[in-house]
C-alpha cells in the first residue's frame, strides 16, 4: 500500500466510505484473526487514523502502519485488535 500524496493535507483515500465500527459492536469483537500485511482500519472513527498496514501481531496487541493517510498523521500505532476492522480486497478500488 503506497498513499498517494495530496497537497491540501486531506487523506489520499476516500475515508467516508468506510463504515464506523465500535469496538463493542459484534462485528468488531469477531475472531477473524489479523495477518501481517493484511490492510486494516481504526473501527470506531477511520478518519482519525486513515488505512494501515498490519506490521507485527504483539501478543494480545497489534503492531499498525498507517503512514501518515488519516487526520492524526500517524505513522505506527498498537491497538486491541476489535479497534481494527479488516478491509476486503474488492473494497480497495473504491477508496
Amino acid at each position: 500500500m503506497k498513499p498517494r500524496v495530496r497537497q491540501d493535507g486531506a487523506s489520499p483515500y476516500r475515508l467516508e466510505l468506510l463504515p464506523p465500527v465500535p469496538a463493542y459492536h459484534r462485528r468488531a469483537r469477531r475472531k477473524a484473526g489479523l495477518e501481517k500485511g493484511q490492510l486494516v482500519y481504526y473501527g470506531p472513527m477511520p478518519q482519525y487514523y486513515g488505512i494501515g498496514e498490519v506490521k507485527r501481531i504483539l501478543g494480545k496487541y497489534v503492531a499498525v502502519d498507517f503512514r501518515g493517510t488519516g487526520r492524526f498523521g500517524v505513522h505506527e500505532d498498537v491497538f486491541e485488535p476489535q479497534y481494527l476492522i479488516p478491509i476486503p480486497q474488492a473494497t480497495l478500488p473504491l477508496l
